[in-house]
């Protein structure tokens, strides 16, 4: 219990300390308060991963509303308008989707130009960059990597060497695309792989990745663990 009470003064202090470095326009004089406003940003954060397109003041307004006992609207109101929202959203992201779609299959065919890019039957690119020992690894195999994953305009979405710690996982466990590029792959080598987005996250995204992404990785196999050794 003590430790909990710490960690949470702790918190408390951390999250007060932030509050004056940042100057939040509300007050935070509390655990709680800095929590909420904490919380607040987190909801922000998941409508704008979702491009929700939403008036943040108007979602603002009503919620205090709602709190003081002044919102009335009840299903009648709002169940048309929710529906007609819904519409525009998946229209929108049916369009986003497509465009990504569309951009992605424009860089494939730029980057397939590369005379050093190989391209599968199943349409993933990649690039030896650094040659390994011969060893390839299997399907079934548990691998050791290091890698950098980024989208075709240059964003890093995820990095174990920014982290300094690579992962270990099985093959038949990853993205399509991750399965087939590794296994090409020799231990110790590095490669880039081109992972158009029905090898990748699908038109779902995933996290930062937009809807229909290509995306693209480099990829270090530090070390294979085939299955009869696991």
């Amino acid at each position: 219990m003590k430790k909990i009470v710490l960690s949470l003064v702790l918190l408390s202090l951390a999250t007060a300390g932030m509050a004056q470095k940042f100057k939040p326009s509300y007050p935070l004089k509390s655990f709680i308060d800095s929590a909420s406003y904490a919380i607040g940003k987190d909801i922000y954060n998941n409508w704008q991963q979702q491009d929700l397109g939403l008036n943040i003041e108007a979602v603002a307004a009503s919620l205090m509303d709602c709190a003081k006992g002044n919102n009335n609207w009840d299903d009648e109101i709002m169940r048309p308008l929710l529906m007609r929202f819904q519409q525009s959203f998946e229209q929108r992201q049916h369009a986003s989707v497509q465009e990504n779609i569309d951009r992605g299959k424009a860089f494939l065919d730029e980057n397939a130009k590369d005379p050093a890019v190989r391209t599968t039957e199943s349409g993933l690119q990649y690039k030896m960059v650094k040659p390994g020992n011969g060893k390839k690894p299997k399907a079934e195999d548990m691998v050791k990597v290091h890698y950098t994953g980024k989208l075709i305009d240059g964003r890093t979405f995820d990095s174990s060497v920014d982290r300094g710690e690579p992962i270990t996982f099985p093959l038949s466990q990853v993205i399509p695309g991750w399965s087939e590029g590794v296994q090409l792959m020799d231990e110790g080598s590095t490669y880039m792989l081109y992972i158009p987005y029905h090898l990748a996250y699908g038109e779902m995204g995933a996290g930062i990745i937009p809807p229909g992404a290509t995306i693209i990785f480099e990829v270090q196999l530090l070390e294979i663990n085939p299955k009869d050794q696991q």
